[in-house]
């Protein structure tokens, strides 16, 4: 079936990169399987994650179903364009139901994009994973692909203002080897290797990441054990629980 919307967006996408001059820099593309169904699981650190995790899928010709959370698919831009890319929409309450519509996706030989984190973590370092994305790839009898991104909350993340400014931003992106989920094997084990494996992929794209802060006040999109001014792990959730 035609994609008379994915394509069209992906190209617009690739324009305001080239626009903004990003120094996109992804490894392991091919890591990421040419036909079936698979599970692409990756940290979340910006607004527009999903769009790189998408585009280190294009090597191989596979279009990516992204589960998002349902008020996207409400909003009068951005709804017809979610809608027309045949992403899942996730109402919290109603988690069964996206569930579902995936493990759907999944087993007719599509990519599903998940962020087991569930949201952006404000302190860029990774948060712990629900076990959604393992249990989905038992089910469906599929692989997961591990990956990281960094450098995307420079544009557009969390208590931040969007920066869309031609600043020649580094993006950098690591796609691992496919992980097996079986189905006899206990669903929270599976997840605690997939993070695992995520977190060797993060540390791999901020070792490769070549920007560095502008000055000290450019260093807030740096975690505080690298020096920056992010706010620790232990500091968001303080915040979030007050």
């Amino acid at each position: 079936m035609a994609e008379l919307v994915y394509r069209p967006v992906i190209g617009l996408a690739m324009t305001l990169f080239k626009a903004l001059d990003l120094k996109i820099d992804c490894k392991g593309s091919e890591n990421v399987p040419r036909t079936g169904g698979a599970v692409l699981v990756s940290n979340h650190i910006s607004y527009l994650d999903f769009i790189f995790n998408g585009v280190a899928a294009l090597p191989q010709k596979r279009l990516v179903r992204f589960m998002a959370k349902d008020s996207v698919f409400r909003h009068k831009v951005s709804g017809p364009l979610m809608r027309g890319m045949k992403h899942i929409p996730v109402d919290r309450s109603k988690g069964e139901t996206a569930y579902q519509h995936a493990l759907e996706s999944l087993r007719s030989g599509e990519i599903v994009g998940v962020f087991p984190e569930a949201t952006i973590s404000q302190s860029f370092t990774l948060k712990s994973f629900k076990s959604g994305a393992a249990r989905m790839a038992q089910e469906a009898g599929v692989p997961l692909v591990p990956m990281a991104v960094w450098g995307t909350q420079r544009l557009w993340t969390k208590g931040h203002p969007r920066n869309f400014r031609r600043d020649h931003l580094p993006i950098t992106m690591r796609v691992g080897e496919p992980i097996e989920a079986p189905a006899d094997q206990y669903a929270g084990a599976i997840t605690r290797r997939l993070r695992g494996r995520v977190q060797e992929l993060l540390d791999a794209a901020q070792r490769a990441y070549p920007g560095e802060p502008k000055g000290p006040q450019d260093t807030w999109w740096l975690p505080a054990h690298l020096g920056g001014r992010a706010p620790t792990p232990e500091a968001v959730k303080a915040a979030e629980a007050g």
